[in-house]
């Protein structure tokens, strides 16, 4: 196999079933930055890169379909219950200094 230099962008999945994305490729200090799926950030020498994709060890695949792995949010979670509602917020907004709404 040949060895396929990092492109920026693009995802690609360790032996292991790791994936991860390109987020930066440094040719001063001959490093590539690598973003996992869950967000953790990982820098690899390139050569390292290089005897990676020439083994295998390494290979290009398509991003996932659901982009939110790095993303600490449970869609599911109900809202905190001291929350307001937007309406409540433009209002206070709208309240000078001196308590005076700016809008009367």
């Amino acid at each position: 196999m040949s060895a396929h230099p990092p492109m920026i962008g693009d995802w690609y999945s360790l032996r292991g079933g790791q994936l991860f994305e390109v987020v930066a490729v440094d040719e001063a200090t001959g490093s590539v930055e690598m973003q996992y799926f869950d967000g953790t950030l990982e820098e690899m020498d390139i050569e390292d890169w290089r005897a990676q994709t020439g083994s295998g060890d390494i290979e290009e695949v398509e991003p996932p379909g659901d982009l939110s792995g790095s993303e600490d949010v449970d869609r599911d979670e109900d809202p905190p219950s001291n929350s307001r509602d937007i309406d409540d917020d433009r209002r206070l907004q709208a309240i000078g200094p001196d308590g005076l709404d700016q809008f009367e």
